[in-house]
């Protein structure tokens, strides 16, 4: 536990858009421990790195001794968040949606220590299947202005494209979440992406209105690149934090080939290194910030799938991409290896069945096997663009048809630009 103020850490950090009230938040801080929420909603089996983001900000308040509150939406899942999206979510049946509460959870618990009570987590179906539609209507939507909602961004950009009146009820069953929070377990502070400023402010004024209570929102800004694009989008879609969805050598690579200016903010968001050695980031260049950037990738890398999948990703890309020793005075705090011996077994792999070769496997169809590319179009672009190459020697036949010329000890290696590269090993007889 430390005696710093919870507050005035994540906004050091960069989490902090927009506050109900900084200098009150604040002092919930100083007074005692706060308990804080934040909501999840199990649209898929895995959370992504946009929820991670969010749920940094709740391990930063179980450090200090503050009790974070998780709640995994059963219930609003069903109906569906519309804030972000151009159309309407996808109905899920229940057994989907519990079936991804289930996944959800294991995977929070990761992260928050539930079994110990130092964090909570609960399910808002527990409250909200059980109401009756006349008495909530009665109840709690005659506090809500349809007006006022319909100012809000989430709603106004979908208006165009069709609000479904069940998404229309996202907010006031969000807005119930929080009151509903405050009566069980004094809740007083609700968190979250910035685009849920609409339905944060919904559930501060809910309670005000019905029980008369103070409570307050406070809201992080978006992962967003340094060119406005939302964060954590790969080849294969969403950076899952699931190994099954993308491998930690996939995940690593991701944050290793950040661009150069977002590396200080995403080492604030999404490690736990101090902040002044992240912001001695600022006046590196050329190779000392591509070291930095290995430090990142290890540091997000370890967080999401634990200490040794991460050492084995940093020891796969430097072996794949050179070694290099990182000084001790870079990022002082992480335990990453600085000096690591290069693993050839550590490039990600993949077989190939010698008949397979015999009948006319291409470098394109490698390429699509391998993931470096994600369709044939792509894997002949790359060719053409002069990015690919077998054993360090450039390919820019689109029809090169492979042989056993290009295995060395039944092995050749297949690299795509400076990202990405792949062992192929020839199986069977």
């Amino acid at each position: 536990m430390t005696t710093q103020n919870a507050f005035d850490v994540l906004k050091e950090r960069g989490f902090v858009k927009q506050c109900t009230d900084e200098e009150a938040v604040r002092e919930l801080f100083d007074k005692g421990p706060v308990t804080a929420y934040i909501g999840y909603d199990p649209t898929a089996t895995s959370l992504h790195i946009g929820n991670l983001c969010v749920t940094m900000a709740l391990m930063h308040l179980e450090r200090m001794g503050h009790r974070p509150l998780v709640v995994v939406g059963g219930a609003t899942a069903m109906v569906g968040d519309p804030s972000g999206k151009t159309e309407m979510r996808q109905m899920m049946t229940t057994e989907t949606i519990d079936g991804n509460v289930q996944a959800i959870k294991k995977q929070l618990s990761r992260f928050l220590s539930f079994e110990d009570g130092k964090s909570i987590l609960v399910n808002n179906a527990d409250w909200l299947m059980d109401f009756k539609y006349i008495d909530f209507l009665r109840d709690v939507g005659r506090h809500f202005s349809v007006n006022r909602m319909l100012s809000a961004e989430s709603y106004k950009q979908r208006l165009e494209r069709g609000l479904s009146f069940i998404e229309f009820n996202y907010q006031i069953l969000q807005a119930y979440d929080f009151m509903e929070l405050r009566r069980r377990h004094d809740c007083v502070l609700q968190m979250g992406g910035d685009d849920q400023w609409g339905n944060i402010l919904a559930g501060v004024d809910l309670t005000r209105r019905m029980d008369s209570e103070l409570v307050h929102g406070l809201t992080f800004p978006l992962l967003l690149t340094s060119t406005g694009e939302k964060m954590g989008k790969t080849a294969k879609g969403a950076l899952w934090l699931d190994p099954e969805k993308l491998s930690p050598y996939e995940f690593y690579q991701y944050w290793v080939n950040i661009d150069d200016a977002d590396l200080e903010k995403t080492l604030g968001f999404l490690t736990f290194l101090p902040m002044d050695e992240v912001r001695s980031v600022q006046s590196l260049e050329g190779r000392e910030l591509n070291m930095a950037k290995s430090i990142l990738a290890y540091e997000v890398t370890k967080l999401v799938h634990g200490k040794d999948e991460a050492s084995k990703a940093h020891q796969a890309a430097q072996s794949a991409f050179g070694s290099r020793e990182i000084p001790a005075s870079l990022l002082a705090s992480s335990d990453v290896v600085r000096k690591v011996e290069a693993d050839i077994a550590q490039i990600p792999t993949t077989g190939l069945e010698k008949s397979k070769l015999a009948e006319g496997a291409t470098l394109v169809d490698m390429m699509i096997t391998t993931g470096i590319a994600q369709s044939k179009s792509a894997a002949r672009r790359l060719i053409d663009q002069g990015a690919v190459k077998i054993n360090d020697v450039k390919i820019t036949d689109t029809g090169y048809a492979l042989s056993d010329e290009n295995f060395l000890e039944g092995a050749m290696t297949l690299r795509s630009g400076k990202k990405k590269v792949h062992r192929i090993v020839l199986e069977g007889a």
